[in-house]
């Protein structure tokens, strides 16, 4: 069973957005194998997002994701790394497809309501960053 991190950013929390997101994501056939709310420091932030470093858009995306609180959920299912995106759109909102998560309550590419994981690899990652092996409930 496949597992990936969503992310439900600042901008989709303080809009109460949460239960809407999530049910989107039970609706597609994913289950909810961990979830919790947090508020990430800068640092921790920075650690996250650590692939971006040298990126121009790095300091502001980690402003951004330590501005509020997020919600942090894995996500299971057959296919869940893809399914997950697929029902996220594209990172730029406008550019999404009707339907999608970032569509219907992205606001802009920053501010673009939900992350994923885009591979085994970063999932893994991702997922151990904000939860351990006793938060997890693996059915």
């Amino acid at each position: 069973m496949e597992q990936t991190l969503a992310i439900i950013k600042p901008d989709a929390v303080e809009r109460n957005l949460v239960g809407e997101i999530l049910g989107r994501a039970e609706e597609a056939g994913l289950r909810i194998a961990a979830l919790k709310m947090v508020r990430l420091s800068k640092e921790g932030a920075q650690g996250f997002y650590y692939v971006h470093k040298e990126r121009p858009f790095f300091p502001s995306l980690t402003d951004f994701m330590s501005s509020g609180p997020i919600v942090v959920a894995v996500l299971q299912g057959e296919g869940a790394i893809q399914k997950w995106r697929d029902l996220m759109g594209a990172t730029d909102p406008a550019k999404a497809d009707e339907g999608t998560i970032r569509k219907a309550f992205g606001l802009n590419v920053e501010k673009n309501s939900v992350h994923g994981s885009d591979s085994p690899q970063s999932a893994a990652y991702e997922i151990a960053y904000f939860f351990s092996e006793l938060e997890m409930v693996n059915k």
